[in-house]
């Protein structure tokens, strides 16, 4: 007797990209790198999408903070 079927869905874990890469560093000024861990509304993407370790994801955050107050990265997006 089956208990609910269907396909099990195994969810691998995501590598965090600065574990991963030694080369890749972090840093405030590199806006191209924070704008891809940020949404296109300006808001920090989390961890669980990222895929970032707690260590980087909090560096990471503070770098993109520190890059929105000296005006690299906006706060938020320009609405249209």
């Amino acid at each position: 007797m089956s208990t609910g079927g269907g396909k099990k869905f195994f969810f691998r874990r995501k590598v965090c990209t600065f574990c991963a890469d030694k080369g890749v560093s972090l840093d405030y000024k590199d806006y191209a790198l924070l704008r891809r861990f940020t949404t296109d509304r300006g808001r920090i993407i989390p961890r669980r999408i990222s895929g970032c370790c707690a260590k980087h994801q909090r560096a990471l955050t503070n770098a993109i903070k520190m890059a929105r107050a000296i005006a690299l990265l906006p706060f938020q997006a320009a609405e249209d």
